[in-house]
């Protein structure tokens, strides 16, 4: 609001004495501060009323500039290119990005891609069970660049990585021409997980019997995979992979699944899953893997020791994981 202004009395209304005038200059009598000029009939402003003008007009120009803002950043605005093509649910209008705005997934994955998977502790901890089981049998899930430096570790064993990206193994193989690295396809996308495992929990094909991974019935097992995957024992099995990272990506579910199956195959497995403050991770890895059997944690990645050559129809001791 305006400052407030003193009341005045009007400029406009000149005081009229009573003796008749002696001389047209002397007709009216102005009070004192005022002056009169006869060539334009206009009257001087004092000071202190060129003051309050002055900050009234000022106050209204705030005024005004407030407005203008309010005005420009309000909701009804239009937004940027970037954004008017990001939609929470799909639609018509927004199934399709214009082509010189990425799409939302995209700029995602590129994020992701110039960020280290794993962190300098979590590696270590990786690192460190594969120098202590050298030269073993390592599976890896997923084709980060950091896992690359694990073929090096595990100089002498064999190790394997599966990834579905193609720029990723791309990346990898440019990197190391001695890497086995195999493409596969996964099917699944993440958001049919709750379901999956409802149906893990029901169906008797989904127990614990690696020797039926490959034509087992159940929709969890990768049936899919190289056939070194299904004949070795492994040592370390590493799931890191696919991305998961959104509803329609595809989701570890059957990776987490198929590991902890390959693991019971063998004599001791470890597995290590990564990205466990996410669902699916956890939920997976509680259900067939196991709270008994973690044995390690360091930040997102949790280790778990799998005893193989196990005749137990279930994957955990007598309890079941609630799902909230």
């Amino acid at each position: 609001m305006p400052p407030e202004v003193p009341h005045y009395r009007s400029l406009a209304t000149p005081l009229v004495k009573s003796s008749p005038p002696s001389s047209p200059e002397s007709q009216f009598s102005i009070p004192v501060g005022r002056k009169y000029f006869k060539g334009n009939k206009s009257m001087a402003i004092p000071g202190r009323k060129l003051i309050h003008s002055v900050v009234f007009i000022l106050a209204c120009i705030s005024i005004l500039r407030l407005l203008r803002i309010a005005i420009t950043t309000s909701p009804s605005a239009p937004l940027p290119p970037t954004l008017q093509h990001t939609c929470s649910t799909p639609s018509p209008a927004c199934e399709k990005a214009p082509s010189h705005t990425p799409s939302n997934q995209t700029a995602q994955q590129k994020i992701a891609a110039d960020e280290p998977s794993l962190t300098k502790k979590e590696f270590k901890l990786l690192s460190d069970l594969i120098k202590r089981k050298a030269p073993c049998n390592l599976l890896v899930f997923g084709a980060e660049p950091q896992y690359l430096r694990l073929s090096s570790i595990n100089s002498g064993g064999t190790t394997i990585f599966l990834e579905d990206d193609p720029d990723k193994i791309s990346a990898a193989r440019a990197k190391s021409k001695t890497t086995q690295i195999y493409k596969i396809d996964y099917q699944t996308p993440a958001k049919k997980a709750y379901k999956l495992l409802e149906h893990a929990r029901k169906s008797p094909a989904c127990a614990p019997n690696p020797e039926m991974l490959q034509n087992s019935s159940c929709k969890l097992a990768l049936k899919n995979l190289p056939r070194e995957v299904y004949e070795l024992e492994w040592n370390v099995v590493v799931v890191d992979g696919p991305s998961g990272h959104s509803p329609e990506a595809p989701g570890r579910m059957g990776a987490i699944y198929t590991a902890s199956m390959i693991a019971r195959a063998g004599n001791t497995t470890d597995v290590l899953v990564h990205d466990v403050d996410r669902t699916i991770e956890k939920w997976f890895s509680w259900e067939f893997l196991c709270d008994e059997n973690l044995v390690a944690s360091k930040g997102k990645l949790w280790s778990f020791r799998i005893s193989g050559k196990s005749n137990s129809s279930g994957f955990c001791s007598d309890h079941m994981v609630a799902i909230e």
